[in-house]
């Protein structure tokens, strides 16, 4: 694929809980790193051909090592298992990035952190940050339990000052965090963040929905489910022109834009195939998308320019891409 990567060594292995690990990862050359962002993730491009977005976890502004956790899915469709079991000490990886489209805000006056288990890893990047620019903040971090949790002993060290208040569902009768009282309590003005799994996030739109849609930000591991309306403004199929080739391909119902670019041999950057980390997006040249992705905001879809090949189709016939 042609996404530009550059050879990382790992250079630690740490055990953050009983099913997340981390990896700093150092340059393989004597050079400085990008600076990155809190909410930046990397695509880490696997030995077994797979390739995975990790958010970034360590200190934003650091440019000698990045550092992701890993959290082991028992569900894992390769790459969280592949990480824990195979990825060594000493191993060298090729990594893409950093992207960032999970980005903090640095005007707001209040921030209001909100992590589900692994989601902990934005969320603790930008408490850090926050945390140094000596803003206003409050981070909400749920768990299922006290030994699930990663980070603990570095954000207990924010606990005393309340700032970070642990929610683990063991100790709360299986209960989950309720995110209403903690919205509505906010200060006026606050830009809301969370990051975990789906029904926390369901759970999190709810409670925010009445808010400007600018003062909520979410990221998602997965694409949400997404109800299926019979709208004859959408093809089945369709055709993609590839504009600086003027090859032509027919993407049939049952194939994305970008399993049909690599059937053909179009070498294109992708990463999670969800439409949630922004790896594939392509600019529109000429037709209208029917976005699918959670990376693109409104105003980002109804310019037109972009769309993510990944899960996003057409709402023409043809659609001409700039690839």
């Amino acid at each position: 694929m042609t996404a530009r990567t550059r050879p990382m060594r790992v250079q630690a292995i740490r055990l953050e809980s009983e099913s997340v690990q981390s990896f700093e990862l150092t340059p393989v050359q004597d050079e400085c790193l990008p600076p990155v962002e809190a909410g930046a993730h990397l695509d880490l491009h696997l030995p077994n051909g797979l390739v995975r977005s990790y958010s970034i976890c360590n200190a934003p502004g650091e440019t000698h090592r990045y550092v992701v956790a890993v959290s082991r899915d028992p569900a894992s469709r390769g790459g969280s298992v592949y990480m824990h079991d195979q990825v060594r000490i000493a191993q060298v990886l090729h990594v893409g990035g950093p992207r960032n489209n999970f980005q903090l805000d640095l005007s707001a006056s209040h921030s209001v952190l909100v992590a589900g288990g692994i989601g902990v890893t934005p969320i603790y990047a930008m408490a850090q940050r926050l945390q140094a620019l000596g803003a206003s903040w409050e981070m909400h971090y749920a768990a299922r339990s006290r030994q699930a949790a990663a980070f603990v002993p570095a954000l207990r060290s924010l606990v005393e000052d309340g700032r970070v208040k642990f929610h683990f569902d063991d100790e709360h009768e299986g209960k989950p965090l309720d995110l209403s009282p903690i919205v509505a309590s906010a200060l006026g003005g606050s830009h809301f963040y969370c990051c975990g799994p789906g029904v926390m996030l369901s759970a999190f739109e709810n409670a925010t929905e009445m808010l400007p849609r600018g003062q909520v930000h979410i990221e998602y591991f997965k694409t949400p489910a997404r109800s299926v309306t019979v709208d004859a403004a959408v093809p089945e199929s369709f055709e993609v022109k590839l504009a600086r080739s003027g090859v032509v391909l027919q993407v049939e119902k049952d194939k994305s834009i970008l399993e049909t670019l690599l059937d053909a041999g179009v070498e294109v950057p992708y990463s999670c195939m969800e439409g949630t980390c922004g790896s594939c997006e392509t600019t529109i040249l000429e037709g209208e998308a029917d976005h699918r992705d959670t990376v693109l905001n409104d105003a980002q879809r109804k310019s037109g320019k972009t769309m993510m090949i990944c899960c996003s189709r057409a709402r023409c016939s043809r659609l001409v891409l700039d690839v």
